[in-house]
């Protein structure tokens, strides 16, 4: 099994981490959530058609649509509609419960990925493996519980929560059919279509809530522009292709396990960047998933093997 892959989602997971300050930073200016997400997807697809170009320009052929098998194609509609619906589902979340509380119920997904996967036949998941999923699970909740303020209050909405499972839903689902829907597409070329389509799908939505104005703002105040190309790079282009490739080198269980680095990197970059506490007990999660992490790695259990 490469030990790239490995690398890969866990630089993944330190690159999305970005997105809590960079939207903070940018709500702070006054830019609306559902026009950060667009801009960020449209920069992230704009940086990632230069690498397709870049390629293309040193003799790698492109792989058309049409000449994509029925099934690749679906495949590829329903990952873009999935990332889609986890920027929306998510974003209503945030909305209406505490973030804490979301993205506890979100970073159930790496349970979901590894039981569709059992299901399905395509892993048989080792002991150091299941171990691995619980430790990361536990030192996930632990991280993100022990960051939960009790003066400030936990808000829990049904509604809220369940559409934080949707979005944990629907990383299971672009996680599950990224791993060989369509595979024929390279990863740059798959992603740049994949971010498009949310970054149409983040504008239409702004028009539709009557939020269309604030598309506009990093162009009303230059101050955003620096922080939506960081977004667009460091939290959607470079970090969205090599997720995507490290599903495809490790599989989808032991992706959405190291994913769970992500939080831990969030709060530690919080704690630095924003001033916000760090606690002991944090420490002691952050600890346990990196303890999942090498038992992740020490695993034996087969990986489903790459399908053409």
């Amino acid at each position: 099994m490469p030990a790239s892959g490995y690398l890969l989602v866990v630089a993944a997971a330190s690159l999305f981490a970005w997105l809590g300050p960079l939207s903070r930073w940018a709500y702070d200016r006054g830019m609306e959530p559902l026009s950060f997400v667009a801009w960020r997807a449209a920069i992230g697809a704009l940086i990632l058609a230069a690498v397709v170009g870049l390629a293309a320009s040193r003799g790698r052929p492109l792989v058309h649509l049409w000449r994509l098998g029925r099934r690749q194609q679906l495949s590829l509609a329903l990952a873009t509609l999935m990332a889609l619906a986890l920027n929306m589902a998510i974003f209503g979340a945030f909305s209406r419960v505490t973030i804490a509380v979301a993205l506890l119920a979100f970073y159930t997904y790496p349970a979901m990925v590894a039981t569709v996967a059992i299901v399905l036949g395509r892993e048989q998941p080792s002991r150091g493996t299941l171990l691995a999923l619980v430790l990361a699970l536990g030192g996930m909740a632990v991280v993100l519980v022990g960051g939960l303020d009790p003066a400030a209050g936990v808000v829990v909405d049904g509604l809220g929560v369940l559409l934080a499972l949707g979005a944990a839903a629907a990383q299971t689902v672009f996680m599950t059919v990224s791993r060989d829907g369509y595979r024929s597409l390279p990863a740059d070329q798959a992603m740049t279509l994949i971010l498009l389509g949310s970054a149409v799908g983040g504008a239409v939505a702004a028009i539709a809530v009557g939020a269309g104005s604030g598309l506009a703002e990093p162009l009303r105040a230059p101050e955003l522009l620096p922080i939506v190309v960081a977004a667009g790079t460091l939290g959607a282009g470079i970090p969205s292709l090599i997720f995507l490739t490290g599903i495809r080198l490790i599989g989808g269980t032991r992706t959405g396990i190291l994913m769970l680095l992500e939080p831990v990197v969030a709060v530690a970059l919080a704690a630095v960047l924003l001033g916000e506490a760090l606690r002991p007990i944090q420490l002691v999660g952050a600890a346990a998933i990196l303890v999942a992490a090498v038992l992740l790695q020490r695993a034996t259990g087969p990986v489903d093997s790459p399908r053409a």
